[in-house]
Protein backbone atom coordinates (compact mmCIF):
# COMPACT_ATOMS: atom_id res chain seq x y z
CA UNK A 1 0.00 0.00 0.00
CA UNK A 2 1.35 3.14 -0.90
CA UNK A 3 2.13 6.15 1.85
CA UNK A 4 -0.82 8.21 0.87
CA UNK A 5 -3.37 5.29 0.86
CA UNK A 6 -2.07 4.20 4.57
CA UNK A 7 -2.77 7.91 5.69
CA UNK A 8 -5.95 8.38 3.88
CA UNK A 9 -7.09 4.88 5.34
CA UNK A 10 -6.16 6.26 9.04
CA UNK A 11 -8.65 9.22 8.14
CA UNK A 12 -11.31 7.26 7.69
CA UNK A 13 -10.60 5.61 10.84
CA UNK A 14 -11.47 8.58 12.45
CA UNK A 15 -14.26 9.32 10.28
CA UNK A 16 -15.97 6.92 11.42
CA UNK A 17 -15.87 8.24 14.60
CA UNK A 18 -18.85 10.59 13.78
CA UNK A 19 -21.22 7.93 12.42
CA UNK A 20 -24.73 9.32 13.63
CA UNK A 21 -23.62 12.41 14.95
CA UNK A 22 -22.50 14.33 12.22
CA UNK A 23 -26.14 14.48 10.27
CA UNK A 24 -26.51 17.07 8.13
CA UNK A 25 -22.63 17.01 7.60
CA UNK A 26 -20.77 14.14 6.37
CA UNK A 27 -18.36 11.96 8.28
CA UNK A 28 -14.06 13.42 7.84
CA UNK A 29 -11.51 11.98 9.14
CA UNK A 30 -8.43 14.36 8.53
CA UNK A 31 -4.15 13.66 10.02
CA UNK A 32 -1.62 16.37 9.41
CA UNK A 33 1.99 14.79 8.39
CA UNK A 34 5.64 15.94 9.13
CA UNK A 35 8.41 14.27 8.02
CA UNK A 36 6.88 10.55 7.64
CA UNK A 37 5.49 11.66 11.27
CA UNK A 38 1.61 11.89 12.17
CA UNK A 39 1.69 15.01 14.47
CA UNK A 40 -2.16 15.44 14.36
CA UNK A 41 -5.25 14.01 14.14
CA UNK A 42 -9.07 14.63 14.12
CA UNK A 43 -12.47 14.12 13.11
CA UNK A 44 -15.77 16.09 12.32
CA UNK A 45 -17.96 14.88 15.67
CA UNK A 46 -21.07 17.27 15.23
CA UNK A 47 -22.81 19.54 13.06
CA UNK A 48 -22.40 23.16 14.17
CA UNK A 49 -18.91 21.90 16.04
CA UNK A 50 -15.41 22.44 14.10
CA UNK A 51 -14.55 20.23 11.05
CA UNK A 52 -12.04 17.54 10.80
CA UNK A 53 -9.19 19.83 9.64
CA UNK A 54 -10.04 22.15 12.51
CA UNK A 55 -9.23 19.38 15.22
CA UNK A 56 -6.56 18.05 13.33
CA UNK A 57 -4.38 21.51 12.99
CA UNK A 58 -5.39 22.26 17.11
CA UNK A 59 -3.39 19.13 17.78
CA UNK A 60 -0.44 20.28 16.50
CA UNK A 61 2.02 21.41 19.23
CA UNK A 62 4.34 23.07 17.36
CA UNK A 63 2.39 25.08 14.61
CA UNK A 64 5.58 25.93 12.97
CA UNK A 65 5.93 22.57 11.85
CA UNK A 66 2.51 22.81 9.62
CA UNK A 67 4.38 25.17 7.21
CA UNK A 68 6.55 22.20 5.90
CA UNK A 69 3.69 19.63 6.57
CA UNK A 70 0.83 17.62 4.61
CA UNK A 71 -2.54 17.41 5.75
CA UNK A 72 -4.86 14.40 4.67
CA UNK A 73 -8.85 14.50 4.48
CA UNK A 74 -10.49 12.14 3.35
CA UNK A 75 -13.30 14.75 2.05
CA UNK A 76 -12.59 18.05 -0.07
CA UNK A 77 -11.90 20.75 2.67
CA UNK A 78 -15.41 23.07 2.50
CA UNK A 79 -14.57 26.59 0.89
CA UNK A 80 -17.55 27.81 1.93
CA UNK A 81 -19.15 29.86 5.31
CA UNK A 82 -21.99 27.56 6.90
CA UNK A 83 -21.87 27.15 11.05
CA UNK A 84 -18.52 26.74 10.92
CA UNK A 85 -15.74 28.95 8.85
CA UNK A 86 -14.37 27.73 5.48
CA UNK A 87 -11.39 24.78 5.94
CA UNK A 88 -9.63 26.12 3.37
CA UNK A 89 -8.76 29.75 4.75
CA UNK A 90 -7.41 27.77 7.77
CA UNK A 91 -4.99 25.83 5.56
CA UNK A 92 -3.83 28.45 3.80
CA UNK A 93 -3.91 30.92 6.70
CA UNK A 94 -1.14 28.28 8.25
CA UNK A 95 0.41 27.87 5.07
CA UNK A 96 0.47 24.23 4.80
CA UNK A 97 1.55 23.44 1.60
CA UNK A 98 0.25 19.86 0.17
CA UNK A 99 -2.95 18.79 0.66
CA UNK A 100 -4.29 15.18 0.02
CA UNK A 101 -7.93 14.47 -0.02
CA UNK A 102 -9.87 11.44 -0.28
CA UNK A 103 -12.69 12.47 -2.60
CA UNK A 104 -14.51 15.36 -4.29
CA UNK A 105 -17.57 16.35 -2.01
CA UNK A 106 -20.89 16.19 -3.89
CA UNK A 107 -22.33 19.21 -2.11
CA UNK A 108 -22.91 21.75 -4.67
CA UNK A 109 -21.92 24.25 -2.23
CA UNK A 110 -18.62 22.66 -2.37
CA UNK A 111 -17.72 20.35 -5.41
CA UNK A 112 -14.78 21.28 -6.56
CA UNK A 113 -14.25 24.80 -5.12
CA UNK A 114 -12.33 23.74 -2.29
CA UNK A 115 -9.90 22.21 -4.63
CA UNK A 116 -9.66 24.99 -6.89
CA UNK A 117 -9.58 27.58 -3.50
CA UNK A 118 -6.09 26.04 -2.18
CA UNK A 119 -4.89 25.52 -5.83
CA UNK A 120 -5.15 29.11 -6.74
CA UNK A 121 -3.22 29.75 -3.26
CA UNK A 122 -0.63 28.27 -4.19
CA UNK A 123 -1.15 25.04 -2.69
CA UNK A 124 -0.30 21.67 -3.85
CA UNK A 125 -3.50 19.16 -4.09
CA UNK A 126 -3.76 15.49 -4.47
CA UNK A 127 -7.37 14.28 -5.09
CA UNK A 128 -8.68 10.46 -5.29
CA UNK A 129 -6.51 8.76 -3.09
CA UNK A 130 -9.05 5.72 -1.70
CA UNK A 131 -11.50 7.44 -3.44
CA UNK A 132 -13.75 4.31 -3.57
CA UNK A 133 -13.38 3.48 0.28
CA UNK A 134 -14.11 7.34 0.98
CA UNK A 135 -17.51 7.39 -1.34
CA UNK A 136 -18.68 4.18 0.68
CA UNK A 137 -17.89 6.07 4.05
CA UNK A 138 -20.41 8.74 3.64
CA UNK A 139 -22.46 6.55 1.16
CA UNK A 140 -25.47 8.15 3.17
CA UNK A 141 -24.22 11.50 2.43
CA UNK A 142 -23.21 11.25 -1.32
CA UNK A 143 -26.91 9.35 -2.02
CA UNK A 144 -28.91 12.22 -0.67
CA UNK A 145 -26.78 15.02 -2.32
CA UNK A 146 -26.36 12.84 -5.92
CA UNK A 147 -29.95 10.80 -6.17
CA UNK A 148 -31.65 13.69 -4.33
CA UNK A 149 -33.04 10.98 -2.10
CA UNK A 150 -32.01 9.14 1.32
CA UNK A 151 -29.99 5.92 1.74
CA UNK A 152 -32.44 3.34 2.23
CA UNK A 153 -32.25 0.55 4.60
CA UNK A 154 -34.45 -2.28 4.37
CA UNK A 155 -34.72 -4.34 7.86
CA UNK A 156 -37.21 -7.19 9.07
CA UNK A 157 -37.06 -10.61 11.06
CA UNK A 158 -38.62 -13.70 10.16
CA UNK A 159 -39.07 -16.82 11.10
CA UNK A 160 -37.42 -20.28 10.15
CA UNK A 161 -40.60 -20.97 8.07
CA UNK A 162 -40.49 -17.56 6.35
CA UNK A 163 -42.91 -15.40 8.24
CA UNK A 164 -42.61 -12.14 9.88
CA UNK A 165 -45.88 -12.11 12.00
CA UNK A 166 -48.63 -14.14 13.18
CA UNK A 167 -51.80 -13.63 11.79
CA UNK A 168 -53.39 -12.76 14.88
CA UNK A 169 -52.48 -11.38 17.90
CA UNK A 170 -53.94 -11.02 21.65
CA UNK A 171 -51.69 -7.93 22.52
CA UNK A 172 -50.90 -4.67 20.41
CA UNK A 173 -46.89 -5.71 20.92
CA UNK A 174 -44.30 -7.05 18.58
CA UNK A 175 -43.91 -11.15 18.66
CA UNK A 176 -39.72 -11.45 19.26
CA UNK A 177 -38.40 -13.47 16.04
CA UNK A 178 -34.88 -12.44 16.80
CA UNK A 179 -32.89 -12.74 19.98
CA UNK A 180 -32.09 -10.11 22.37
CA UNK A 181 -28.36 -9.60 20.70
CA UNK A 182 -29.87 -9.03 17.27
CA UNK A 183 -32.95 -6.53 19.07
CA UNK A 184 -29.62 -4.68 20.34
CA UNK A 185 -28.14 -4.80 17.27
CA UNK A 186 -31.44 -3.39 15.66
CA UNK A 187 -31.55 -0.32 17.96
CA UNK A 188 -27.61 0.56 17.54
CA UNK A 189 -28.35 0.58 13.58
CA UNK A 190 -30.88 3.48 14.98
CA UNK A 191 -28.63 5.24 16.52
CA UNK A 192 -26.77 5.74 12.97
CA UNK A 193 -29.77 6.47 10.82
CA UNK A 194 -31.44 9.67 10.62
CA UNK A 195 -34.90 8.52 10.32
CA UNK A 196 -36.86 5.19 10.94
CA UNK A 197 -40.26 4.17 8.78
CA UNK A 198 -43.35 1.98 9.83
CA UNK A 199 -46.79 1.82 8.18
CA UNK A 200 -50.41 2.25 9.91
CA UNK A 201 -50.68 -1.53 10.52
CA UNK A 202 -47.11 -2.24 12.06
CA UNK A 203 -47.94 0.60 14.76
CA UNK A 204 -51.64 -0.89 15.12
CA UNK A 205 -50.76 -4.62 15.46
CA UNK A 206 -47.14 -3.67 17.77
CA UNK A 207 -47.22 -0.22 18.97
CA UNK A 208 -43.56 0.11 18.68
CA UNK A 209 -41.46 3.00 20.14
CA UNK A 210 -38.97 3.22 17.49
CA UNK A 211 -36.38 4.60 19.64
CA UNK A 212 -32.80 3.28 20.33
CA UNK A 213 -33.75 2.35 24.08
CA UNK A 214 -31.16 -0.56 24.28
CA UNK A 215 -28.54 1.43 22.69
CA UNK A 216 -26.72 4.66 23.46
CA UNK A 217 -27.47 7.81 20.91
CA UNK A 218 -29.85 9.86 19.10
CA UNK A 219 -33.16 8.44 18.51
CA UNK A 220 -34.04 8.25 14.66
CA UNK A 221 -36.69 10.55 13.83
CA UNK A 222 -39.70 8.86 13.32
CA UNK A 223 -41.88 8.43 9.60
CA UNK A 224 -45.49 6.82 10.24
CA UNK A 225 -47.55 6.25 7.21
CA UNK A 226 -51.28 6.65 7.95
CA UNK A 227 -53.36 7.71 5.25
CA UNK A 228 -56.94 8.04 6.93
CA UNK A 229 -55.91 8.42 10.30
CA UNK A 230 -56.71 5.37 12.16
CA UNK A 231 -53.52 5.50 14.50
CA UNK A 232 -54.77 7.84 17.88
CA UNK A 233 -53.28 9.49 20.45
CA UNK A 234 -52.93 6.36 22.47
CA UNK A 235 -49.88 4.82 20.59
CA UNK A 236 -46.16 5.39 21.41
CA UNK A 237 -45.74 7.24 17.80
CA UNK A 238 -48.33 9.91 18.86
CA UNK A 239 -46.68 10.58 22.39
CA UNK A 240 -44.72 14.13 21.23
CA UNK A 241 -41.58 12.05 22.50
CA UNK A 242 -39.75 12.38 19.69
CA UNK A 243 -39.94 14.07 16.11
CA UNK A 244 -42.51 12.36 14.35
CA UNK A 245 -43.23 13.07 10.35
CA UNK A 246 -47.29 11.40 9.77
CA UNK A 247 -47.49 10.75 5.70
CA UNK A 248 -50.84 10.84 5.24
CA UNK A 249 -53.66 11.76 2.42
CA UNK A 250 -55.43 13.85 5.20
CA UNK A 251 -55.78 17.47 4.82
CA UNK A 252 -55.68 20.74 6.95
CA UNK A 253 -54.51 18.79 10.22
CA UNK A 254 -52.15 21.13 12.64
CA UNK A 255 -48.91 20.03 13.61
CA UNK A 256 -46.08 21.48 16.09
CA UNK A 257 -42.11 21.65 15.68
CA UNK A 258 -42.12 17.91 16.87
CA UNK A 259 -44.89 16.81 14.90
CA UNK A 260 -45.59 17.03 11.56
CA UNK A 261 -47.79 16.34 8.77
CA UNK A 262 -47.31 15.81 5.02
CA UNK A 263 -49.64 14.67 2.64
CA UNK A 264 -49.32 12.26 0.03
CA UNK A 265 -51.55 10.50 -2.36
CA UNK A 266 -51.22 6.60 -1.40
CA UNK A 267 -50.78 5.15 -4.87
CA UNK A 268 -48.14 3.03 -6.74
CA UNK A 269 -45.94 6.20 -6.67
CA UNK A 270 -45.54 6.31 -2.60
CA UNK A 271 -42.92 4.93 -1.95
CA UNK A 272 -40.91 7.88 -4.46
CA UNK A 273 -43.27 10.45 -2.73
CA UNK A 274 -42.10 8.92 0.45
CA UNK A 275 -38.20 9.94 -0.26
CA UNK A 276 -38.86 13.11 -1.71
CA UNK A 277 -41.00 14.32 1.17
CA UNK A 278 -37.87 12.74 3.81
CA UNK A 279 -35.48 14.47 0.77
CA UNK A 280 -37.33 18.25 1.72
CA UNK A 281 -36.58 17.69 5.45
CA UNK A 282 -32.91 17.03 4.80
CA UNK A 283 -32.98 13.28 6.06
CA UNK A 284 -29.81 11.46 4.59
CA UNK A 285 -30.91 7.98 5.66
CA UNK A 286 -33.73 5.50 6.99
CA UNK A 287 -34.38 2.50 7.90
CA UNK A 288 -37.69 1.10 6.89
CA UNK A 289 -39.20 -1.45 9.64
CA UNK A 290 -41.85 -1.45 8.44
CA UNK A 291 -44.36 -5.05 7.63
CA UNK A 292 -44.74 -6.79 4.53
CA UNK A 293 -47.16 -4.54 2.39
CA UNK A 294 -44.69 -1.26 3.03
CA UNK A 295 -41.07 -3.01 2.93
CA UNK A 296 -42.26 -4.88 -0.83
CA UNK A 297 -43.31 -1.79 -1.67
CA UNK A 298 -39.51 -0.76 -1.57
CA UNK A 299 -38.52 -3.73 -3.09
CA UNK A 300 -40.71 -3.46 -6.08
CA UNK A 301 -39.74 -0.24 -6.95
CA UNK A 302 -36.43 -1.01 -6.80
CA UNK A 303 -35.68 2.04 -4.25
CA UNK A 304 -33.67 1.27 -1.43
CA UNK A 305 -29.66 0.76 -1.00
CA UNK A 306 -29.24 -2.13 1.36
CA UNK A 307 -31.35 -5.05 3.06
CA UNK A 308 -30.47 -6.07 6.68
CA UNK A 309 -32.67 -9.62 7.01
CA UNK A 310 -32.76 -11.54 10.47
CA UNK A 311 -33.68 -15.24 10.61
CA UNK A 312 -34.50 -16.26 14.00
CA UNK A 313 -34.44 -19.66 15.75
CA UNK A 314 -38.00 -19.65 15.51
CA UNK A 315 -40.95 -21.07 13.76
CA UNK A 316 -44.49 -19.59 13.51
CA UNK A 317 -46.03 -22.57 11.71
CA UNK A 318 -48.18 -20.17 9.88
CA UNK A 319 -48.80 -16.19 9.10
CA UNK A 320 -47.51 -13.28 7.11
CA UNK A 321 -45.11 -14.15 4.76
CA UNK A 322 -41.85 -12.25 4.82
CA UNK A 323 -41.03 -9.77 1.79
CA UNK A 324 -39.45 -11.21 -1.46
CA UNK A 325 -35.78 -10.48 -1.74
CA UNK A 326 -33.34 -12.26 -4.46
CA UNK A 327 -29.98 -12.02 -5.23
CA UNK A 328 -26.38 -12.31 -3.52
CA UNK A 329 -25.94 -11.72 0.10
CA UNK A 330 -23.49 -11.65 3.06
CA UNK A 331 -24.51 -14.29 5.93
CA UNK A 332 -23.40 -13.65 9.30
CA UNK A 333 -24.14 -15.06 12.58
CA UNK A 334 -25.42 -13.48 16.04
CA UNK A 335 -25.65 -16.18 18.81
CA UNK A 336 -28.51 -18.45 17.11
CA UNK A 337 -29.83 -16.01 14.58
CA UNK A 338 -28.60 -15.47 11.16
CA UNK A 339 -28.15 -12.34 9.27
CA UNK A 340 -28.63 -11.98 6.04
CA UNK A 341 -26.67 -8.33 4.28
CA UNK A 342 -28.16 -7.35 0.41
CA UNK A 343 -26.22 -4.83 -1.32
CA UNK A 344 -28.70 -2.91 -4.18
CA UNK A 345 -26.00 -1.67 -6.66
CA UNK A 346 -28.33 -0.53 -9.52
Amino acid sequence: MKIHEIYIKRCIQLAKNGLGTTYPNPMVGSIIVYNNEIIGEGWHRKSGEAHAEVNAINSVKDKSLLAKATIYVSLEPCSHFGKTPPCCDLIIKHKIPNVVIGTIDPNSKVSGTGIKRLQENGVNVTVGILEKECIELNKRFFTFHNKKRPYIILKWAESQDGFIAPLTKDKKEPIWISNEFSRQLVHKWRSEEQAILVGTKTVIDDNPKLDVRDWSGENPTRIVLDKSGKIDKNYYVKDGQIKTIIITEQENLTFTENYIYENAIFDTKLTKTIADVLYNHGIQSIVIEGGKQTLQSFIDNNLWDEARVFIGNTHLKSGINAPSLNGNCQVKTIKDDQLKLFFNHD
